[in-house]
């Protein structure tokens, strides 16, 4: 097992060194900084009145309409100031009131003084209230093992906001840069959560097995597709920030990293019932304990294909309805406008239904090999014991 994991592990940690950002604004984040006025800050402010009025152009079309509010700045160099913004109809159509709460932009270097524009909607206390509550069930449900998953998931956003993300706007090669960040969160999280056992270690031998697969096959398939990774409006304005980045290496690296939750799911799910089933019928062969778990194994399958179609139509939602509007073959589509998320699903089930059957031989292997080395470490006792009598 430690032949497996030991060069893994160490292979990760020297690329987490060689490959780690230097800290320096990249170019994308150079041409950022020029694109936005500088000091631009993002404060709060209460709607006090609200003034309707028609902004529709053409006559023929439905009527539109938007607003003037005058709002209280909530904080921010200009606290307590009464601003007048521009309402937009979709922001007026969703409703607005009296006493709600907006995200506005401030440009502090505008001529004539700071000038304010609607942002967004404040949604601090739903997101809060979300994610406190997120962490009471896990903690909850699964107590010790629910509060070491939500550290684990912690420093799986450490990684990829200090060293994934930082990595794919620099020079370095995306499938490097997402290889290496996705199995240190998997080293990481994966024995956080389930501990230093035989077990967790099938699970982490069948993840990167898989993580492996798909960076192999998500090369093959981007190139073979020819992936240019600029389908999407903020592909395009990346590339206007930096045009040399690698979009197709981009593309790559979120399959890598869109695997690894459903990697990480299966192959635990799998390695568990392995040595559960081995803890309930010791005796059963390698063979047999590879049947029975293959069994557990090909429900899993089933089910967490579907999961994964059904998670990337829920994502691409507002992309399926606009095809279903147009007047364009169905396979026509598929092959240009939804390319990219076919070839991430596409890669990332056959990874996942591949990590399967190597997850299992694997925990079969390890499973009777560890009754083979408690057998002779019995033996051995027995043998010394005899010894001591018979003197």
């Amino acid at each position: 097992m430690l032949l497996l994991l030991v060069p893994a592990g160490l292979a990760t940690v020297v690329g987490l060194f060689v490959l780690w950002p230097s800290g320096g604004p990249t170019a994308a984040e150079q041409a950022a900084a020029v694109a936005l006025p500088p000091g631009t800050t993002y404060p709060d402010a209460r709607v006090v009145s609200v003034e309707e009025f028609d902004c529709g152009l053409d006559p023929s079309a439905p009527p539109q309409t938007c607003a003037t509010a005058v709002v209280e700045i909530l904080d921010g160099e200009g606290a307590g100031d009464f601003e007048q913004v521009e309402l937009p109809p979709e922001v007026v159509a969703a409703g607005v009131a009296e006493g709600d709460t907006f995200v506005l932009t401030r440009d502090a270097g505008a001529d004539g003084g700071p000038a304010y524009g609607f942002y967004d909607y404040e949604r601090d206390l739903p997101i809060i209230v979300l994610a406190v509550a997120f962490a009471v069930v896990v903690v909850l449900v699964a107590r010790l093992r629910g509060v070491a998953a939500l550290v684990g998931l912690a420093f799986a956003f450490f990684v990829l906001l200090q060293f994934v993300l930082p990595g794919l706007l620099g020079e370095d090669s995306p499938t490097l840069v997402s290889l290496v960040g996705s199995a240190a969160i998997m080293f990481v999280v994966l024995y956080l959560a389930h501990g230093f056992s035989a077990r967790t270690t099938t699970a982490l031998v069948g993840t990167l097995f898989g993580l492996t697969l798909v960076a192999v096959m998500g090369s093959v398939a981007v190139s073979a597709a020819r992936l240019t990774g600029l389908t999407t409006e903020e592909a395009f304005q990346l590339q206007g920030f930096d045009p040399t980045l690698d979009f197709s290496g981009i593309v790559l690296a979120g399959i890598v990293v869109a695997g690894l939750g459903v990697l990480n799911d299966v192959t635990i799910t799998q390695a568990s019932a392995i040595w559960q089933l081995h803890e309930v019928s010791p005796e059963i062969t390698w063979r047999e304990l590879y049947r029975r778990g293959m069994t557990v194994g090909r429900d899993h399958i089933a089910s967490t294909v579907y999961t994964i179609v059904f998670a990337y139509a829920g994502a691409a939602l507002p992309a399926l309805l606009l095809i279903e509007i147009y007047s364009r073959p169905l396979w026509t589509t598929v092959t240009s406008t939804l390319a990219e998320e076919v070839v991430r699903t596409l890669v990332g089930a056959i990874a996942l239904v591949l990590a399967v059957p190597v997850t299992t031989a694997a925990g079969a292997f390890f499973a009777k090999a560890a009754d083979t080395q408690a057998g002779a470490a019995t033996e051995r006792r027995v043998t010394a014991l005899r010894a001591r009598f018979a003197r």
